[in-house]
């Protein structure tokens, strides 16, 4: 392996952090912090999502705060968007990249969506078919790839399936979460292999949470196994509202240093980045589930 590759990460705290905190995180404070993100040298942010606003207040001003951040930007930022309307609003805005997600366990989707796989599937067929009509390149991601109630309890031939069902769909990217946290690096690494051999060139990015303390562990084991592209939060930022205790994303900061310390580059200032997540702290009011951010 080339130690001088690559490593992109793309930060999701504006999205899949500042979504969970109670606090109300001004439109304001949303720009300038993702300005901010941009100049540390993150080439991709998540910006927000186009969801409910009663069903997600935090949220409620995508469309205020993709026009704040302005056109010249929005190549650089993508959203998330759970149905058909919520594409429809991310073609209005003229975002160039949809991230869409569907659950990949069947009492996930139960619990969270009161929907099933198949349901979902179907969903994420026709959101994928509007969004590239349009024009948008489109991240699929699917969530629990590692379990959901316990680790590895979402069977192997249904990440098969579901991965056979878009692996020709035209997906600029496929994203595997570990949504809450089971994942060791073993199975990282099985479950990475078996998708590269299904999905060909389509860049795989993994969303990894750290909720059991393996996080780096995984990435680590993911960077072995030729994964270049990871979702990160600002700081650990995050978590997940289906797991009691469960931590946020792997902290931007704490992968861009493993990275950095193990040979790879990612363009990404540390210090920059740790900056902006102290003010976060300072605004929500409670540590930050991170590292390095105390440190750099």
């Amino acid at each position: 392996m080339n130690r001088g590759d690559f490593v992109e990460l793309c930060e999701v705290g504006p999205r899949d952090g500042f979504q969970f905190e109670s606090v109300p995180i001004s439109t304001r404070f949303k720009e300038d912090a993702i300005r901010r993100l941009l100049g540390a040298g993150l080439p991709r942010i998540q910006a927000t999502s186009f969801v409910h606003p009663r069903r997600v207040p935090q949220m409620a001003d995508a469309e205020v705060l993709l026009a704040a951040l302005g056109s010249g930007q929005l190549p650089e930022l993508s959203a998330l968007a759970l149905n058909l309307r919520g594409v429809e609003r991310a073609i209005e805005v003229g975002v160039t990249t949809v991230d869409l997600s569907i659950a990949l366990n069947e009492q996930h989707a139960a619990d969270n969506a009161n929907s099933t796989v198949e349901v979902g599937v179907r969903a994420a067929s026709a959101m994928i078919s509007r969004a590239r009509a349009a024009g948008l390149q489109v991240q699929l991601g699917l969530q629990t790839v590692w379990g959901y109630a316990e680790p590895d309890d979402t069977p192997l031939a249904l990440i098969d399936a579901v991965v056979d069902e878009f692996a020709g769909a035209g997906l600029e990217s496929l994203s595997l979460a570990d949504s809450t946290g089971m994942a060791s690096p073993s199975s990282i690494v099985q479950v990475v292999d078996r998708v590269r051999d299904r999905v060909g060139e389509t860049p795989i990015v993994l969303h990894l949470h750290d909720t059991r303390g393996l996080g780096l562990a995984n990435v680590s084991a993911a960077l072995e196994a030729g994964v270049r592209r990871f979702d990160t939060s600002l700081g650990g930022l995050g978590g997940c509202p289906f797991i009691p205790g469960a931590t946020g994303n792997v902290a931007t900061e704490d992968v861009a240093y493993l990275c950095e310390r193990l040979g790879y580059e990612t363009g990404v200032d540390i210090a920059s980045v740790a900056a902006v997540s102290r003010d976060v702290e300072a605004l929500v009011g409670h540590p930050l589930s991170g590292r390095m951010y105390r440190l750099a």
